[in-house]
């Protein structure tokens, strides 16, 4: 009896926050990455105006950018310039003129949907709000999610305790609890790119990326698409490739002629880019070439079913020729591929909260099979973290990190290759 009352009592604060009375606590406010550069986002009740941050010492207006409606908190905006220092609330940062040290998150949210609930009250059950903190300790210059930040899609059973009081459905306090409170270690000091993932889709947190997320013309109504962006840094340049839609098993000829046009979209950018001898790394939610476990074999480790043939048809012999790695999540571990230079490097980092594929294993997997024709170097295991990369010369580090900060495998990325180790086969002790 006393968890059913809790779980009651949890669900009454959650209706009575969505009738406004969350908004009366601090809103987050972040910077993000577009097409044109840096710019400060900030929610805001919908009766109230939109607050002023202070950029170089300077006060400066936000202006509204989305109206709020019963479900979310308006959206305020401000452009920024690389370099500008901003605050504004908790926030205190600066945009990058040249990130060296970034992390790299995804698939963060707590999973609620019908009869897959997680412990999203239970530390250990839900790990994000602690990777998020670990992470903020290395002063990144920039964070990149690769996508899927909502998936409290339904409630949590009253029979439940360990996520009682949640709230669910594509609305602000959905949002708020499986990104934005969890997150406010990275988002309060640190820039972010975010990627669109399938989580984010229309029919599921749709609302809540276009409304609050979406890089390129937010408050739009949600569309299958979002454009793709590409933005340079004199060391580094990054686009993002919406792939929320692409499928698996089967081509779907309507989504490749989508990612097409965003393949040409990023190619242009890169051609006229002022920075146009830098790596290029393409950001997208699903990875074009990776190995999902689905079975579990024993002793033998897992069956392995390659991934993803909508997007392999969109890229063939279309993706920008300076493109070095391709950075995805969606497969809830990590994992790296190297394909000896005769493609980009794809690289995995899905581990940063939500439940491991059922097949998978925390143990280092270095089996390879065919993917796309060719059979990469591998390296995998599931194992909660998340990733740190740092340029070193003309290369980058690679750090899988797990919970407690450890290093498990290091990689170096350079060119298209990404070549993995794991010292003494075992993890190794956090590097400061």
């Amino acid at each position: 009896m006393p968890r059913l009352i809790l779980s009651f009592l949890g669900i009454a604060v959650s209706l009575i926050s969505l009738n406004g009375l969350a908004l009366a606590a601090p809103l987050p406010a972040w910077v993000e990455y577009g097409p044109h550069g840096p710019e400060l986002r900030a929610v805001a009740p919908a009766a109230s105006p939109c607050p002023t941050a202070l950029v170089d010492g300077v006060t400066a207006a936000t202006k509204e950018g989305v109206a709020g409606d019963a479900d979310f908190p308006k959206l305020c905006r401000l452009a920024l310039k690389a370099g500008q220092n901003v605050a504004i609330g908790n926030l205190r940062l600066r945009a990058p003129e040249a990130p060296r040290r970034i992390i790299i998150i995804g698939d963060t949210g707590c999973r609620l949907h019908g009869a897959s609930v997680q412990p999203c009250n239970d530390p250990k059950g839900w790990p994000f709000p602690k990777i998020a903190k670990i992470a903020a300790a290395h002063a990144p210059d920039l964070v990149i999610h690769v996508g899927d930040y909502y998936y409290r899609e339904t409630p949590c059973p009253i029979t439940q305790p360990l996520c009682a009081g949640s709230p669910s459905g594509d609305h602000w306090l959905t949002w708020r609890a499986d990104f934005f409170d969890p997150a406010a270690p990275l988002l309060q000091t640190t820039p972010f790119v975010f990627v669109r993932g399938n989580h984010e889709q229309c029919h599921r947190g749709g609302k809540g990326w276009s409304r609050l997320l979406e890089p390129t013309s937010p408050g739009t109504p949600c569309r299958d698409l979002s454009p793709s962006f590409f933005w340079s840094w004199p060391t580094l340049a990054l686009a993002t490739l919406d792939s929320s839609s692409a499928e698996d098993r089967e081509v779907n000829s309507r989504v490749v002629e989508d990612l097409k046009t965003q393949l040409s979209t990023i190619a242009e950018a890169e051609r006229t880019s002022p920075n146009p001898q830098q790596p290029l790394f393409v950001l997208t939610h699903r990875p074009i070439w990776a190995l999902v476990p689905v079975a579990q074999l024993g002793p033998f480790g897992s069956l392995d079913v390659a991934i993803n043939r909508t997007l392999q048809a969109a890229v063939r012999g279309r993706l920008p020729d300076g493109t070095g790695m391709v950075i995805s999540g969606h497969i809830h571990h990590f994992a790296a591929y190297d394909f000896a230079g005769a493609r980009p490097a794809q690289l995995v980092a899905g581990e940063g909260g939500d439940t491991p594929e059922f097949a998978d294993l925390p143990r280092f997997d270095r089996t390879t099979g065919n993917v796309d024709g060719l059979r990469p170097t591998r390296l995998s295991f599931a194992r909660y973290g998340y990733v740190l990369m740092e340029r070193q010369g003309e290369a980058w580090r690679i750090e899988a990190r797990g919970l407690e900060d450890e290093v498990i495998a290091v990689c170096t990325a350079s060119e298209r290759r990404l070549v993995c180790q794991t010292p003494g086969g075992a993890p190794t002790k956090a590097r400061r």
